[in-house]
């Protein structure tokens, strides 16, 4: 994706990231309704068309995806494309592409929270090993048979052997390819796996809006400490009074001035 697509997709990327950090999130279900609603986007390209079209409100184009969705998948999915869609795309196929690969970035955090991402790293990159030494196995699995025997035949070879989010990436990605090949698709699941994996993110909540200096300065901060790369998720919230509390995984960095008085208080409590 180039320009506006790509920076439309970042904003849906930071979105989800702070959709799967909350714990009260059904991971598993989001990355399934986004799955399904990209493959809807990909089999109708008027709706496409329709839910891109710059010459639309963007509030329009939201009020028409929270309308076609609504009762059939749930709420945090359709929050989240109704977000998706208010954004520029440079063409409409970027849309459904993009959903495709929130599906995968939400399978990836479902398996990042239960401390298995690199497990499924390794069974991506495997099984992609695999493919590319049997050109008649890619083949089938690329749509040479139907997506029901597809996908046993995944099952034949990866059924209890595999993370369980692996084999329904896998799954998706045969019974839906969309034109790609097997060898492809299933590198670019394990590429995307890897770049998450070198990553984390930084769930923050401020009083009020970081500058560009700020995030730029927490970012490099945080990196240090971690060793890793890291993406900032901010969220806003005036009840902190002043200063941002950071969640990373388990650790909890509680630096807001209502933080420091609720220690306070406890401490005289005592």
């Amino acid at each position: 994706m180039r320009g506006a697509s790509r920076e439309s997709l970042q904003q849906a990327q930071e979105a989800l990231a702070a959709l799967t950090a909350v714990p009260a999130t059904d991971v598993t279900k989001l990355s399934d309704d986004l799955a399904a609603i990209g493959a809807l986007l990909d089999g109708d390209v008027a709706l496409r068309r329709l839910l891109t079209d710059p010459s639309r409100d963007p509030e329009q184009r939201a009020r028409l995806v929270t309308t076609l969705l609504s009762g059939k998948v749930g709420d945090p999915a359709v929050e989240l494309v109704a977000g998706t869609v208010r954004g520029r795309w440079s063409a409409p196929r970027d849309l459904a592409d993009a959903l495709d690969v929130l599906a995968t970035e939400a399978e990836l955090a479902l398996a990042e929270r239960a401390g298995t991402l690199d497990a499924v790293e390794d069974d991506l990159f495997r099984f992609g090993r695999i493919l590319a030494a049997e050109p008649e196995l890619a083949s089938a699995l690329s749509e040479r048979i139907p997506a029901s025997q597809r996908t046993a035949l995944v099952d034949s070879l990866l059924a209890g052997k595999a993370n369980p989010s692996a084999l329904r990436l896998i799954h998706r990605l045969v019974a839906a390819p969309r034109g790609r090949n097997a060898v492809h698709g299933v590198e670019e699941l394990s590429r995307i796996a890897a770049e998450r994996r070198s990553r984390v993110t930084a769930l923050v909540t401020a009083a009020v809006p970081l500058t560009e200096a700020q995030r730029s300065r927490l970012t490099g901060i945080l990196a240090r400490a971690y060793g890793r790369e890291v993406r900032l998720n901010v969220e806003l919230d005036q009840a902190l009074i002043g200063g941002m509390v950071i969640r990373i995984g388990d650790d909890i960095i509680d630096g807001s001035v209502a933080g420091r008085i609720n220690e306070a208080a406890r401490r005289v409590s005592q």
